[in-house]
C-alpha cells in the first residue's frame, strides 16, 4: 500500500465535495476548484473523509495512488487556507508596483514588464521590493510565481534579480578573483 495514498483526506467544516465520475469539485470559503482525477483510482467519501483505493500493485497504479491523494489534499487546503508565495527583488533600481490588477516590474530592461494574474489569483506588493502571490490553487500560485521570477532570474555574480523569499543564490567569484597559474 502507498503510505501517502492510504491516508484519508479530512473534509473540514464549510467545505463541499462533489464527485462526478472521475471529476471532483471542491467548494470552500476561498473559492472553488475542480479536477479530473485518473480513472484507475477509486475515490469515495466516507464519514467526512475522502478515501482513495487502487485496483492493483502495478507501478502505474502505485504512482497514481499517492499523486491523486496529494492533489485532492492540496485542493482541500487551497479552498480553506489558500496558498502563498513570497518573492523579493534584489538590485539597484529594481522595483515592483501594482497598477489596477496588473503587476508592473522595473528590473533593468528598457521597458517595464507587466504581468496580469489569472482567474482566482491575486498579487500584493507590500513594499517596492516584495511581491506576494496568493490563490486557492497551489499549481497556479506556483506557476505565476515562477513566471514572475523568470522575468529576471537571480544572477550568480552580484545576486541581482527576482528570487523566492527563502531562496539561496549561490555566488561566484568574479573575473578579478581568478588567478593565473
Amino acid at each position: 500500500m502507498s503510505r501517502i495514498g492510504k491516508l484519508p483526506v479530512a473534509i473540514p467544516a464549510g467545505v463541499d465535495v462533489k464527485l462526478n465520475g472521475a471529476n471532483i469539485n471542491i467548494k470552500g470559503p476561498k473559492g472553488t476548484l475542480s479536477r479530473e482525477l485518473p480513472k484507475e483510482i477509486t475515490v469515495n467519501i466516507e464519514d467526512g473523509n475522502i478515501m482513495f483505493t487502487r485496483p492493483s500493485d502495478q507501478k502505474q497504479h502505485r504512482s497514481l495512488h499517492g499523486l491523486t491523494r496529494t492533489l485532492v489534499a492540496n485542493m482541500v487546503e487551497g479552498v480553506t487556507k489558500g496558498f502563498e508565495k513570497n518573492l523579493e527583488l534584489v538590485g539597484v533600481g529594481y522595483r515592483a508596483a501594482k497598477q489596477g490588477n496588473k503587476l508592473v516590474l522595473t528590473v533593468g530592461y528598457s521597458h517595464p514588464v507587466e504581468i496580469e494574474p489569472g482567474q482566482g489569483l491575486e498579487i500584493e506588493v507590500p513594499a517596492p521590493n516584495k511581491i506576494i502571490v496568493r490563490g486557492a490553487s497551489k499549481e497556479q500560485v506556483g506557476q505565476l510565481a515562477a513566471n514572475i521570477r523568470a522575468v529576471r532570474e537571480p544572477e550568480p555574480y552580484k545576486g541581482k534579480g527576482i528570487r523566492y523569499a527563502d531562496e539561496y543564490v549561490r555566488r561566484k567569484v568574479g573575473k578579478a578573483g581568478a588567478k593565473k597559474g
